[in-house]
Parts: structure tokens; C-alpha cells; sequence
């Protein structure tokens, strides 16, 4: 009898602090926090101080997302005059690699403050190159295993479905011209017909996952289907709610978000390989992030039912919020990588911080915040 009492109590504690209510301004105290301290902490490559990463690469190109929609909300041009001075610096470029969607990632910043600048320098090297790969497309193959000829050239890994294609998205938007349309369909539809589980409605990282086994399970990289379904809800306000190619994306969306419901642990995460929680309990919050951010964005924009999403949310964001240090710090981001592997609560990466940042700006929304 003890023990029912000791379970039924730590269930009412559990439901009990997840059911309490998410303040708006606790959302907006949290993401000021963390953004602030990874700026704080925050140096190129060639500094000499802490950050690891070049400005303009895929790591911090995945910051800058997620400090954009922080910036939209933090009532002052603080973070927007910070984007804008590595815009300058870097002289609106994208990164070195003409075809990598890696190196297309800082676009989405640039897009950004031409939003709000509306200075066509901010694009204009942006539109230049993508124009290029458009009339000059790569002709490898998606095929990773066994291809000598293999380059990086496509959407051939899942994590690239997050990079590039809302660069494409964004300028079809500014410019109208479809042409950024129809590569971004013709290439996205391609990855997904290659790696998308139908049967799981979940992505294989790459094609060397397919067939692979981890404990029993097959292989779904928890960040790497995050990098997907964040996305698409950054795809998708792009397009015309009516158009084809919007409910293209909007069918994926929805397939995954009713797996993702389905996964998610009940600490509010999600595991680093998504069938497998058993065998990877540590938090990981990079992936669980963009997970609600993603979710919290379909309530908003009432593709999702509010009764059946909700919680799922609010498990999710007391979660990643209880792996912030008290300085600000995120933990709990896996290291980069490929696959699911492990995490650390004193461990931080640039792109968790842009995941968590994505998350906020939504859940703030869906709480009713201004």
C-alpha cells in the first residue's frame, strides 16, 4: 500500500509541474538569458578566445536563426545590430562551399535583416549564388554508400532540409520568382522519396542508416529529424497556404508531428535515437527543442489541435528550460555529430542555443505573449 501511495504521488508531482502555467514573461526572462550569455561568449575562428566555429558556418548559421526570432520579440535592435555587424564583417557572403546547404545556412539571417533593414546588399550575394546553382545544378548522386564520386553537393543527408531550403523559400517570397521555387521542391522532394521512413514517417539521417540496427531499433537521429521538422515550420510561412507546394510540406508536417507525439519521453525530451529511449536516457536538447518549436508553431498556426498538442509543449519547454544554468548556459546539447551519441549538462553548442531560442518565440506566442 506504501509503495501505490510513494507512485501515486510522484505521478501528481510530475502531472502537477507540468500542469502549471507557462508565463510569458518567464519565456521571454529565459531566451534573453541564454542569448545573452552565448553572445557573452560568442568569438569567431580567428579571435583567438572561445568559439570554435567560423561566423559563417552551418553551427552558428542555426544561432542566428534562433536569435532572429529572438530579436523580432526582445523589445530593443540589440540582437539585430549584432546579426547585422557579422552581415558586414563577413561582407554578406555565404560560407566557402558553392553547393553544400551547410554553407547556404547564414542565409536565413541575411533574409532576416533585409526584412528589416531593407538594404539588397544584405541578399545580393545570396541571390548570386543560389541563381548559380539553379542554371548550374549539381548531378551527383543522393547515394552515399559505395558512390567513389560522392560529394555533398545535394540534400543527400537530412540536417540539409533544415539548412537550405528555407534560404529558397525566403527569397521565392521577396522576389516572386519561381525559379527558387521549383529547385526547392524538385530537390526537397528528392531527399524526402530517398530517405523518409514511410512506416515511421521519420528521416534516415543518410542512406547509410537504412537497414541499420541500434539494439533492435532502427536508426532515427533525434537532432537530425529536428533539423527537419524545424524546417519545415520555417518552409512553410514562406508559401501560399493554398498552393500545392505548401501542402506538400504541410502533409509531411503532420505525419511527423503525430509520430513525434508519440515519442516523446516523459520527462518532456526526446531521445537521441528516436525509437531507442531505453537505451539513451540522457536529455538532449538541440533536437528536443526544435521538436517544440516546431509543435508549438502548428498550434499557432492551427494546423495542430490545441487539446491534443498542447502538453506536449509544456512538457517540452519546462524541460529544456530546467537545463539552463543558472548564467544562462543551455546544456545537454549533443556535440556535433551524425547519429544519436551522448550529452553532458555542463556541454553547450552554438546550434542549441538558436533550437531553444526557436522554441521560445513560439511557445510565447501560444501562451498569449505580446
Amino acid at each position: 500500500m506504501r509503495t501505490f501511495f510513494l507512485v501515486l504521488t510522484l505521478v501528481s508531482i510530475t502531472f502537477f509541474s507540468y500542469a502549471q502555467p507557462i508565463k510569458p514573461e518567464d519565456v521571454k526572462k529565459d531566451m534573453k538569458r541564454v542569448a545573452d550569455w552565448q553572445i557573452e561568449h560568442f568569438t569567431d575562428a580567428y579571435s583567438g578566445r572561445k568559439e570554435p566555429h567560423h561566423p559563417l558556418a552551418w553551427t552558428n548559421g542555426a544561432l542566428y536563426i534562433g536569435m532572429a526570432k529572438w530579436a523580432k520579440m526582445a523589445g530593443d535592435d540589440t540582437y539585430w545590430e549584432w546579426m547585422k555587424q557579422i552581415g558586414e564583417e563577413q561582407e554578406w557572403k555565404l560560407y566557402t562551399r558553392m553547393y553544400h546547404a551547410d554553407d547556404h545556412t547564414v542565409g536565413q539571417m541575411y533574409m532576416e535583416l533585409y526584412r528589416k533593414y531593407g538594404d539588397e546588399k544584405m541578399i545580393a550575394p545570396t541571390k548570386e549564388q543560389l541563381r548559380y546553382i539553379n542554371f548550374h545544378p549539381a548531378v551527383t548522386s543522393l547515394q552515399w554508400v559505395g558512390n567513389e564520386n560522392y560529394k555533398h553537393d545535394r540534400w543527400s543527408w537530412c540536417d540539409a532540409l533544415f539548412m537550405a531550403p528555407p534560404v529558397w523559400a525566403m527569397l521565392y517570397k521577396e522576389t516572386g520568382d519561381e525559379m527558387y521555387l521549383n529547385f526547392l521542391m524538385k530537390e526537397y522532394k528528392a531527399t524526402t522519396d530517398y530517405l523518409f521512413d514511410k512506416k515511421e514517417n521519420l528521416y534516415y539521417r543518410d542512406q547509410s542508416y537504412m537497414g541499420k540496427l541500434d539494439n533492435g531499433t532502427k536508426i532515427f537521429w533525434g537532432r537530425g529529424n529536428g533539423w527537419v521538422f524545424a524546417g519545415l515550420a520555417n518552409i512553410m510561412p514562406e508559401l501560399d497556404p493554398k498552393s500545392k507546394e505548401y501542402k506538400y510540406f504541410l502533409t509531411i508536417y503532420k505525419k511527423m508531428a503525430k509520430r513525434l507525439l508519440e515519442l516523446q519521453t516523459p520527462e518532456g525530451h526526446w531521445a537521441m535515437s528516436l525509437l531507442g529511449d531505453e537505451f539513451y536516457p540522457t536529455p538532449e536538447t538541440s533536437g528536443s527543442s526544435f521538436f517544440v518549436f516546431g509543435l508549438a508553431w502548428g498550434i499557432n498556426n492551427g494546423i495542430l489541435d490545441e487539446g491534443t498538442y498542447q502538453d506536449a509543449v509544456f512538457k517540452g519547454w519546462k524541460a529544456m528550460t530546467s537545463y539552463v544554468t543558472e548564467d544562462g548556459m543551455l546544456g545537454y546539447v549533443q556535440p556535433i555529430g551524425a547519429a544519436p551519441g551522448k550529452a553532458w549538462p555542463d556541454k553547450t553548442e552554438v546550434y542549441g542555443t538558436g533550437a531553444f531560442l526557436s522554441a521560445g518565440a513560439e511557445v510565447y506566442k501560444m501562451i498569449g505573449g505580446k
